[in-house]
């Protein structure tokens, strides 16, 4: 085993955990695909449709979303202004992809903040889904480690991105 200097097994760890939690969302999303499929057939069959299939999708919905935001952070695929950039020189594009960069990390750590505050407030409060009566705050823990990828991966972008505005090679 050879030693990686720089970081680079830590990012190459990062980037296959982020790259396992967008699946894992995917998942969730077939799911709630296939809850609403059955759910439907069921209706139309024998008139009894899945109870609370309209929970499940909310909250599945919820937890995939969250899921593919770290993927599409480190894809640099979340928010884009190509108009902006096409004719811009290698280092204005890079410094563009820094503030980019800040902003992800910034908007990641107060999410993480918010988010966990709600999650100590469902926890307290003992607040169900009505007909299923699912804990609410199942749904944050996801979604809490889902905002510490995003956040990990906006920082491996804002590092990527300081590397190339000063023309040294990124991870």
């Amino acid at each position: 085993m050879t030693k990686m200097n720089g970081g680079a097994g830590l990012f190459s760890l990062a980037r296959r955990v982020i790259a396992g939690w967008a699946l894992f969302g995917g998942f969730v999303l077939v799911g709630v695909v296939l809850i609403n499929a059955y759910s439907i057939l069921a209706g139309h069959i024998i008139n009894k449709p899945f109870p609370g299939d309209f929970e499940l999708t909310e909250m599945g919905a919820a937890i995939a979303a969250f899921c593919f935001l770290p993927y599409c952070q480190l894809m640099g695929s979340n928010v884009s202004a190509d108009i902006f950039t096409m004719r811009a020189s290698p280092k204005a594009v890079a410094g563009m992809s820094v503030f980019a960069a800040v902003i992800a990390t910034t908007f990641s750590g107060l999410m993480i903040w918010r988010m966990w505050h709600g999650f100590l407030d469902y926890q307290e409060y003992e607040e169900f889904t009505g007909i299923l009566e699912i804990p609410l705050w199942w749904a944050f823990v996801p979604a809490l480690i889902s905002l510490a990828l995003l956040l990990c991966a906006a920082l491996m972008t804002l590092r990527n991105s300081v590397l190339e505005m000063t023309a040294k090679k990124a991870l």
